[in-house]
């Protein structure tokens, strides 16, 4: 497992704690609007918005808001039109890195992206540059506390999941993009409780880190991931679980 998903388990439990809400909510809102101008506003058929939706209500979303959301992407209310731009390049030691953003302004959103790499000792690359490297993977979070493992790996594996892995207190349930909802549905509906559900960007290989280095693609990412245009990062780097523990704390 690469660092930077050991990184996101531990963001995803830390986000379930003191999420700053304001922040939150615009990303969601914004990922809201834009499934569903892509994909149509019936979240039974539209996966994405699906998806969207349930974030937001997990973090305790008012239904107005969601459903105003939906009424912009598809036109039915005058908003702000948002456009989806990925953003490429490398971190300190070589190590990639993707950002996935939603805006109303790309020369603002691609400025301010591209100082973040800067600070941190990366650099802001060209479209392609890095995209090679990952594949598309549903990742579902699911506490220790909150399933016994045997029950875990019948419900998933049965519904199509393709691994599960150890992640200190948390459990990943790895699936493919066609099989993700199908997962996920099967994990809900068996009353099993979901730290984080997303389909994202995965590396197929990694680049360990550690030292300064470390530190400072841990900065990177957590940065990006806490820029207001920014939906969610992903990055190539592996890092001790000790070190990693040593720096998030």
């Amino acid at each position: 497992m690469s660092g930077h998903s050991k990184w996101s388990t531990i963001k995803h439990k830390k986000a379930a704690k003191d999420a700053k809400r304001g922040k939150l909510f615009t990303k969601l809102i914004k990922e809201i609007t834009v499934a569903a101008r892509m994909g149509g506003g019936d979240i039974n058929g539209n996966p994405r918005l699906r998806t969207a939706v349930l974030a937001a209500r997990q973090q305790s979303m008012p239904s107005d808001n969601i459903e105003r959301a939906i009424k912009k992407g598809t036109g039915d209310l005058e908003g702000v039109t948002y456009e989806e731009v990925v953003y490429e390049g490398y971190g300190p030691g070589g190590v990639a890195v993707m950002a996935s953003a939603v805006t109303d302004n790309r020369n603002r959103t691609v400025a301010s992206i591209r100082k973040i790499f800067e600070k941190h000792g990366g650099s802001l690359g060209a479209a392609h540059c890095v995209a090679w490297m990952f594949s598309k993977k549903g990742m579902i979070a699911v506490a220790k506390s909150a399933a016994d493992e045997e029950r875990l790996m019948d419900v998933a594996l049965d519904a199509g999941a393709t691994d599960i892995g150890d992640a200190g207190d948390v459990f990943e349930v790895m699936t493919s993009p066609e099989s993700f909802e199908a997962v996920r549905a099967a994990i809900e509906g068996a009353g099993i409780a979901m730290l984080n559900a997303e389909v994202s960007l995965h590396p197929e290989n990694t680049v360990s880190v550690s030292g300064r280095e470390a530190e400072q693609a841990l900065k990177l990412v957590e940065e990006l991931e806490d820029h207001d245009d920014v939906h969610s990062v992903s990055s190539n780097f592996d890092i001790s679980q000790e070190e990693l523990e040593r720096l998030s704390a």
